[in-house]
């Protein structure tokens, strides 16, 4: 069993499981493209205008200047957005990122109040956007770069509509039994009266 199968209660149902929009890879991508057709330009214009040792010392520097430009600007964006992780399941929304530190927040359906989300022009032909998730007792949370932005507004607002008939059912039936161990109680105020006015 993978993740996110692994972090879930045993009867939990994923539905849900989502990495950030690749728009937020482009920037690295183009980085990666760029310092590579630069440094391969560069490697063959020192082996035809340089030899021996002063060849062996530029190919050295162009390679480490171009390892350094991956692991500066390329592969940190490539491990967020693989390590950042947005998950809805039957229970709860789960947010999970990082790379050495691991942050995860966990939003219980039931306290989901309302969901909202938001995107521009760019977003929308990109099919992505940012879903605010609002709960009675804290500030709204931001999520950006959601995929499909709008099915999964659409999928967290029938959970949240489901959940809460399941608890406002739970409730009234919990009133009701509490209601009827009133009533059946002998010894309550109530109770009591009634019996006394039967045996009148």
């Amino acid at each position: 069993m993978g993740y996110p199968d692994d972090a879930l209660a045993g009867d939990e149902q994923l539905l849900l499981h989502r990495h950030p929009h690749w728009k937020m890879l482009f920037l690295p991508a183009l980085t990666f493209i760029v310092a590579t057709a630069l440094s391969g330009f560069l490697l063959g214009l020192v082996q035809n205008e340089l030899t021996g040792t002063a060849q062996t010392a530029a190919l050295i520097a162009i390679a480490v200047v171009w390892v350094g430009i991956l692991c500066w600007r390329t592969l940190p964006p490539l491990l967020r957005w693989r390590t950042t992780h947005f998950i809805v399941t039957d229970r709860r929304v789960l947010i999970r990122h990082g790379i050495l530190t691991h942050t995860g927040i966990d939003i219980p359906m039931g306290r989901i109040s309302n969901v909202q989300f938001r995107h521009g022009l760019f977003d929308r032909m990109l099919g992505t956007g940012t879903l605010i998730i609002g709960s009675a007792s804290e500030d709204p949370l931001e999520f950006d770069d959601i995929p499909k932005v709008e099915s999964v507004h659409s999928l967290l607002y029938h959970q949240v509509f489901d959940a809460s008939n399941i608890y406002r059912g739970s409730d009234r039936a919990s009133d009701r039994d509490r209601s009827r161990d009133f009533d059946d109680d002998p010894g309550s105020e109530f109770g009591g009266d009634r019996d006394d006015r039967r045996r009148r």
